[in-house]
């Protein structure tokens, strides 16, 4: 019975020693509770202790935690619309204000969805569309980080960053904006389509003038050429006549046979006609 009583008894030393110690990662911090009732914040890694069956240990993480927030429609200076899809990076700065406040990451992240956007909505408000796309998105999202830090400093969360991952037009804004442009790039398409023809319509009136023209030049030369030609051929002709007309007058009637004759056409002479006189051997 002793024995059994000394076992008993090592045995509930061992089960006491084990709900007393508990041990605290270096990623996390915790806050030791008793009743419910916060008693001790405890932020040191390693073993501690506690009265068991009446504390119990809440832990928190210490590192750097991401909140995704939803797409957010926010309003522009010079009120235009404009869909953010943010991010932020965040830590749990003060365990005991973060469990009486938010209690959880679950109730942090909610908590920060608000503040943010509450945010990002004020800073966006001073700024104009076309600043935020391409100046000055870094110095907001720089603001909005320092000012949601703040904010959520009272409930024990510290904001580390916050960034957009996506800056767009809401759907139905971008819609319309695309059929504005292009309607305006088939707009410039048409203009540009217009002055080609314009362009291409002098091409061609200025091509048919210089081609009349080359016609021109080129038939008063041929006129020319062919004036100067029958001119140096009557020359010829009238030195070879003057030379032997008889010769001449044989190769002209010739040139007569071989024109005329040289067809299908019938001809019907009479035998006495001067036109045969070659012809007939009678004559």
């Amino acid at each position: 019975m002793a024995q059994k009583g000394i076992l008993t008894g090592l045995g509930a030393l061992i089960l006491i020693i084990y709900y007393s110690v508990f041990s605290v990662h270096m990623t996390k911090t915790a806050i030791l509770l008793q009743m419910g009732r916060p008693v001790k914040t405890i932020t040191e890694p390693g073993l501690h202790f506690k009265i068991p069956f009446i504390q119990q240990v809440k832990y928190f993480p210490s590192i750097l935690l991401s909140n995704d927030s939803a797409p957010a429609e926010l309003i522009t200076r010079d009120k235009k619309n404009l869909l953010i899809d943010s991010y932020s990076m965040w830590r749990v700065s003060d365990p005991l204000k973060f469990l009486q406040t938010v209690r959880d990451q679950r109730g942090a992240r909610s908590r920060l969805d608000d503040i943010i956007y509450s945010e990002l909505r004020v800073e966006m408000g001073t700024h104009d569309l076309i600043d935020i796309i391409l100046k000055t998105r870094e110095e907001i999202m720089a603001v909005v980080t320092q000012k949601a830090s703040e904010k959520a400093s009272e409930y024990g969360i510290e904001v580390v960053d916050v960034r957009t991952k996506r800056a767009d037009l809401p759907p139905e804004i971008a819609n319309s904006i695309f059929d504005r442009m292009r309607t305006e790039r088939e707009r410039i398409a048409k203009e540009y389509r217009s002055e080609g023809n314009e362009e291409a319509t002098k091409i061609r009136a200025q091509t048919d003038k210089e081609k009349v023209i080359l016609i021109s030049k080129a038939y008063k030369q041929e006129k020319t050429l062919k004036g100067e030609g029958d001119g140096n051929a009557a020359k010829i002709y009238a030195e070879a006549f003057s030379q032997d007309p008889k010769f001449y007058e044989f190769i002209r009637s010739m040139q007569a046979y071989k024109n005329s004759l040289n067809t299908d056409t019938t001809i019907m002479l009479s035998e006495n006609s001067e036109f045969l006189e070659f012809l007939n051997p009678n004559r």
